[in-house]
């Protein structure tokens, strides 16, 4: 929901910095791959029970996620960079959670479950999504250049960056924060789901 508005000053920002690195010779991939690296960290720290460190790596593989496009834009763009870098972003959302779930698994399993399950549901109808709209050779800049066809809904990026934050700065909330998102997940896909019925039938 908020991901369009956000990208129109921060996209000036990555986009130069992106430049920068393009010029050192630093590959989109290599940054995706370091935006993983740090995820997969952060939900380590956060399994291990220090959900607090866990916000350094946390929010810096979210600004590699930002700077790989950035990058990219300023290299040569590929396909595959694009399947990549959706892969780890999946990979990076399904760790976080399942983090907390590690870390307690008596009071954050079944809300973990759930969460993963609708972010399951949420990614299969934003694929599913993508995958018409090229069919019909559909466009779209309103989340800016982007390899794959990016539908907006309730819940984006930037909303599911703020609730990782808001965990691991208040995790003993986890489980009702994680009811509450994942319902919202689910509604978004409901949306798309809608939406989808609305442009392709």
């Amino acid at each position: 929901m908020l991901d369009a508005r956000i990208r129109l000053f921060i996209d000036p920002l990555l986009n130069a910095q992106g430049r920068k690195l393009a010029h050192f010779g630093i590959s989109a991939n290599q940054v995706t791959l370091l935006g993983l690296a740090l995820g997969l960290t952060a939900a380590l720290l956060i399994a291990l029970g220090a959900p607090g460190w866990a916000l350094l790596p946390l929010l810096l593989s979210r600004l590699a996620d930002g700077l790989d496009g950035a990058v990219a834009r300023a290299s040569q763009p590929s396909d595959f960079g694009g399947l990549l870098d959706i892969s780890c972003d999946f990979a990076v959302y399904g760790a976080v959670p399942l983090g907390f779930v590690l870390a307690d698994p008596a009071s954050n399993g079944v809300a973990g479950a759930f969460l993963l399950a609708s972010f399951y549901v949420s990614g299969t109808s934003f694929l599913g999504y993508a995958i018409l709209a090229e069919k019909r050779k559909m466009t779209t800049q309103a989340q800016g250049v982007k390899t794959l066809y990016y539908v907006g809904g309730l819940l984006e990026g930037a909303e599911t960056i703020g609730f990782f934050v808001l965990l691991c700065l208040w995790p003993v909330a986890f489980a009702p924060l994680a009811w509450v998102f994942g319902t919202l997940c689910l509604v978004t896909a409901a949306v798309r789901v809608w939406l989808a019925w609305r442009v392709f039938s």
